[in-house]
Parts: C-alpha cells; structure tokens; sequence
C-alpha cells in the first residue's frame, strides 16, 4: 500500500504495492496506509494468523494486516463457536504473531464479554492486548451498539478496526449463521457503518452482506470496508487462514476460494512418517550419528 497515487493500471499496482522481496510500498503497513490505499484505489489483504510459523510467512508474501481473530476458538481451541475464547487464551497468540512480522499491521479481535459492559471495560481489553500483547490495533464487533466503545479507545490513542453484518459472536441472537443487510436491513447495516466511522474505526470489516448493499456502503464511507463475503467492491479482502489454506475439515463459507489443499497435504505426509518408520525405513543410515 504505497502512500503516493498510482496511475489506473494493475502492472502500475503490481510495482507500486508488491508482494515479496520487491523494494517499493511501506516497510511497516500503519493505519494511515489503509486510508491511502482507499483513496488510490488499491485492494487491502488480510488473513487471520494465531502463531509465529503462519505469521512470518504471511507476512513476508506482502499481507497487509493480520488478525489474530477469535476465530481461533474454532481453529486453535477446538469450540464450536467463538463465544467460549478469553482475553488470557488470545493474548499469548497475538503476542506470537506480533513478535513475527516485520510489515504487516496485527490486529487482535476483542472476544465476547470483554467490551459489551461499556466504554471503560472496553479500553481496559484494549489496553491489554496493546501492552500484553504488542498488538497494532485491536477489532471489535457492532455498529450503533459499540459506538460508545469504538470511541473511548480511540480517544486512548489505540486504533479500532469495526466488524459490522454477521457478526459471529452475536450468532445466537442474530438466528445462526445469516446474511445480513437484506431488503429493509440494508439502511440499518448502513446506519451501523456510519456509526463505526463517526466513532473513529480507521476501517470496518463487513461479513456476509450482499455486494450491491457492501459497495453502497463502501461508496458512502470515508474509511475503508474490508469484506469477508461482501463481494468485489470493498477495499479490501479478509480471510480465515484455515479455510483458505484448504486445512478446515467439512463446508465452507461460499464466500471462500481455497488456494492449497494443506490437509490433504499434511495428511499425506504422515501417513507416509508412520509406513516409514513401521517398515524400517526411518531412520535411515544418513539420519544417524557416528
């Protein structure tokens, strides 16, 4: 994400905001190149990390940011849903993937029941996961509901990113696993977005919207929209390692475009360490110490 305007061109984008051993673009990805890259038209990336291994990786391929999300109650706890994750279990992992990255912003998801008590419980998690943690900036979930949140934690001088549509920790009150912002809930999804920018949110994720609903909103903000299944015309794209990476067992997200079959490699690999070493052959004689 350069901070200079680039002409209308991918090759032009390609050598101002490469990924990989290229010069160009931010040596440390700020808040303030999010709103750059709104403004110069280059899509933001992001993918969720919950240790150091995936972290230095993401990050030297030219990730923008990475979230250490509550999304690891799933992937790293073994819950069911997000709800169970702690402030004490997410600390230590974005601690792992901050120490990390040399580029990349890390934003730490605020789990359930850590700010819904109020402004000061709010900054209190923040403040956390900004000392304890080295975070960059810290993500929580809501509209209107969190303004008074969002506000008070960037008047701290802590960056918020906002997380507004389906909002997975308020799953069982929003019916499941839902698309949001159709028909009549359009205005209010628009009305929650406003709501996270006025409040200070450098930039707002949307999950699960429709896309003409997610460019709307995109087209009325001033701070960037970062979709998880809000189709094209955001500013930005997130998505769970896990599932991208082709290492979640089961359905996915339609939104979700698998890039690597990690699972089935891994899979492989250990079935083939077990047929190694039940047949004699591992260790080797070049495994083996004179």
């Amino acid at each position: 994400m350069p901070e200079q305007s680039v002409p209308d061109s991918s090759n032009a984008v390609q050598e101002q905001n490469p990924y990989g051993s290229a010069p160009a673009g931010p040596k440390r990805v700020r808040t303030r190149h999010f709103q750059n890259a709104k403004q110069n038209g280059i899509p933001i990336t992001g993918l969720t990390s919950y240790d150091m291994l995936t972290a230095g990786i993401f990050d030297q391929a030219g990730i923008d940011f990475l979230l250490v999300g509550d999304s690891a109650g799933n992937n790293v706890f073994g819950y069911e849903t997000t709800l169970p994750v702690t402030v004490e279990e997410l600390i230590p992992l974005t601690r792992a993937v901050a120490r990390a990255v040399k580029r990349a912003l890390v934003v730490a998801d605020m789990p359930f029941g850590s700010y819904e008590g109020g402004a000061e419980e709010a900054l209190h998690t923040a403040v956390r996961f900004m000392k304890e943690a080295q975070a960059h900036a810290v993500k929580l979930e809501g509209g209107v509901r969190s303004h008074k949140q969002i506000k008070r934690i960037v008047s701290s001088g802590i960056p918020v990113m906002a997380h507004v549509g389906f909002t997975p920790q308020s799953e069982h009150g929003l019916g499941g696993h839902l698309i949001q912002g159709r028909g009549d809930a359009a205005e209010r999804l628009i009305a929650d977005a406003l709501a996270v920018q006025e409040a200070g949110a450098f930039a707002v994720v949307l999950e699960m919207v429709p896309g003409s609903v997610a460019a709307e909103v995109t087209k009325r903000l001033e701070i960037p929209t970062i979709g998880v299944g809000a189709g094209p015309s955001v500013d930005g794209q997130l998505l769970v390692w896990t599932d991208f990476a082709g290492m979640t067992e089961g359905r996915v997200p339609r939104f979700v475009r698998q890039y690597a079959n990690l699972r089935g490699v891994l899979t492989d690999a250990v079935h083939r360490f077990r047929e190694d070493v039940d047949s004699g052959a591992y260790p080797a004689p070049e495994h083996n110490y004179e």
